[in-house]
């Protein structure tokens, strides 16, 4: 039975990573359609679906016992609006032939969250871990020193990504509930603005065509489809090793970005991505090592002989 856990979990992890991964190429069905309206849409027809999921779950006690929780409530306002900056920058990153970046964000995810784990929850690093964090740091500072340009869209990805999993971590709450309060904060602003700032040639659905209509539409499913997936696989499986699957998703976009999408991989990016490929491997052969030090058993005594 475990083993076939295992399995279940590792294919709902693929399929999360997966689906965050090639998420770029709904988003480029939509380049007509501003960021800022993108991401109203997201926020609104996710709440909307997830609330039809939180009802056919049977959640609403998780969430009557969370609105009676102000200090967690007060947790999720942050991490709602930590989200929305991070979507509304993938999502400008993307339609402005950015993907690259946003690539390179997610890459950098797991070594912030080092950072995190040390300035917030008191870990302490190993010397490898150090290596690994100081390459990456070495890439950025390269690229903004000797070729002066500064990979912004990364780092806001990567930091509110990190800061947004850091706040999560410390509220008891499952995905689905937490997703749904955290788009409840966001839903009275992206129906203000929607309907009552946004003035572009889509913002209005009753002039959109259909075909547009049904690509905006479709953001609530892109939202939480990866995000059902990512949930069973959590229970399934450890989470050192769910950690193992979270490169698939920056290695797709990178793909797309060069391979499809022809955005030009420059010689500051080479080297910057360089250095973090190092830096991962580096960080990922040290968690190896830890995990199996960590899974020997211990060893019998030996009987001594009478």
């Amino acid at each position: 039975m475990k083993k076939d856990q295992a399995v279940q979990g590792a294919l709902f992890a693929l399929g999360a990573y997966f689906l965050w991964g090639i998420a770029p190429i709904y988003f480029k069905q939509l380049m007509h359609v501003p960021a800022n309206e993108i991401l109203s849409h997201r926020v609104i027809w996710s709440f909307l679906l997830l609330l039809a999921l939180l009802s056919f779950l049977g959640y609403w006690p998780r969430v009557r016992a969370m609105l009676r929780e102000p200090g967690h409530l007060l947790m999720l306002l942050v991490s709602s609006l930590t989200i929305g900056l991070n979507w509304l920058v993938f999502i400008w990153a993307v339609n402005n032939d950015h993907m690259l970046d946003a690539s390179l964000g997610y890459y950098i995810n797991p070594l912030f969250n080092i950072v995190l784990a040390m300035l917030f929850l008191g870990e302490r690093f190993r010397p490898v871990q150090w290596l690994a964090v100081g390459l990456a740091a070495s890439g950025v500072l390269i690229q903004l020193l000797v070729f002066g340009s500064l990979p912004w869209v990364a780092l806001v990805l990567a930091t509110t990504f990190g800061c947004y999993g850091l706040i999560r971590k410390k509220v008891p709450v499952d995905p689905f509930t937490g997703l749904m309060l955290e788009t409840l904060v966001l839903l009275p602003i992206a129906a203000i603005y929607l309907w009552g700032f946004a003035d572009s040639a889509t913002s209005q659905m009753s002039t959109n065509s259909l075909n547009t209509n049904l690509w905006l539409i479709a953001a609530g499913i892109v939202t939480t489809a990866p995000l059902l997936l990512f949930a069973g696989a959590a229970k399934r499986l450890k989470l050192s090793t769910l950690g193992f699957f979270q490169y698939l998703g920056p290695s797709l976009m990178f793909l797309l970005a060069v391979l499809l999408y022809d955005e030009p991989f420059t010689q500051d990016k080479v080297i910057t991505f360089a250095l973090i490929w190092v830096a991962l491997v580096i960080y990922t052969l040290d968690s190896v090592r830890q995990r199996k030090r960590h899974a020997l058993p211990n060893r019998p005594r030996a009987t001594p002989l009478k």
